[in-house]
């Protein structure tokens, strides 16, 4: 009894084995489709760390991004952040310059993406990066200036704290840098004194500056110091007895003077800035007399010419007078 139920058994599973391991086939194909077909993907760009043994650094161009494609269920798949995922290069195995190839690999830093059958694809695979000796080198530190101060004020001194720095990296670019630079301190309309915090401009990304990238910058600004010529200045003669007459030989003169450049703008000399003193004149002659300067206070007399000049002192008659 036991024998025949297990006969026809059997026979009902080679029953038309043919279309029934057809069945079983399509079903399989179906459920792997559908597997594949709710398969999502998602594309990351990371920085790429070059690892080496401290001794060599980067000392050339290399792909700084790398593209990741990351494939799997959406459940997980969106899960996943950019910065769960690092990618690298190890070079620490070299130690002397030279021009090396490696594969880039990834380390998945989420439980996530360990856990998850998730598909990873990298573009590019392997990088060839340049090493050369690592080198640290104290720079001093220079402002960098956009716009200019009010008209008439300059910048008189400046002072940067700290005024230098240490930078690290490959010893072919370390010793070209003489210097390193702020960024922008803007000038503009400026006609005080000013102190401002501003950062370090690294232009050099294969260049890493140590400690604080900031600094402090104070400004000192005066008004602008110029000088000017005034020319054909009258000579003026003063203190001359009444019944006397003076004839000077030169009538005009030249007088160069520095102040601030907003004062000597403004400035238009007047008609006894030049003058010769005939007080202790008494009668007729002719005398050598000193040319007096009468400048304002805020400036400064650099020259002025004649120094003196001859002046003839006749007595005046009726048609003088």
């Amino acid at each position: 009894m036991g024998s025949w139920k297990l006969d026809r058994l059997i026979n009902k599973l080679i029953e038309n084995w043919p279309a029934k391991v057809l069945s079983l086939a399509v079903a399989l194909l179906l459920s792997m489709f559908h597997k594949i077909s709710i398969l999502e993907e998602r594309y990351f760009s990371v920085p790429l760390k070059v690892e080496t043994s401290g001794e060599l650094l980067p000392s050339g161009p290399y792909p700084r991004i790398v593209k990741i494609m990351i494939k799997g269920e959406s459940n997980s798949l969106y899960l996943l952040q950019e910065s769960d995922i690092e990618a690298y290069v190890d070079l620490s195995k070299y130690k002397t310059p030279g021009l090396y190839r490696a594969p880039i690999q990834i380390k998945n830093k989420s439980t996530i993406a360990e856990t998850s059958n998730l598909e990873i694809q990298i573009d590019p695979i392997e990088v060839l990066i340049p090493l050369d000796q690592s080198m640290t080198k104290i720079v001093p530190i220079t402002p960098s200036f956009r716009g200019y101060l009010e008209s008439g004020y300059e910048l008189s001194s400046y002072t940067l704290e700290p005024n230098q720095v240490t930078i690290l990296g490959p010893v072919n670019i370390v010793n070209s840098i003489n210097d390193v630079t702020t960024d922008f301190i803007e000038l503009t309309g400026r006609k005080e004194n000013f102190s401002v915090v501003t950062k370090i401009n690294n232009k050099e990304s294969l260049i890493k500056i140590e400690g604080s990238l900031s600094v402090t910058f104070s400004a000192s600004i005066q008004q602008s110091i110029a000088i000017r010529t005034f020319e054909k200045i009258p000579i003026i003669v003063s203190g001359l007895h009444n019944t006397l007459l003076a004839r000077p030989q030169i009538n005009y003169g030249t007088i160069k003077l520095q102040g601030s450049q907003l004062d000597l703008d403004s400035y238009t000399p007047d008609s006894s800035i030049l003058s010769v003193d005939c007080s202790d004149i008494d009668k007729e002659g002719t005398y050598l007399l000193p040319i007096i300067v009468s400048a304002p206070q805020n400036f400064v007399v650099l020259r002025y010419e004649p120094t003196e000049i001859p002046v003839e002192i006749v007595k005046q008659t009726g048609g003088d007078l």
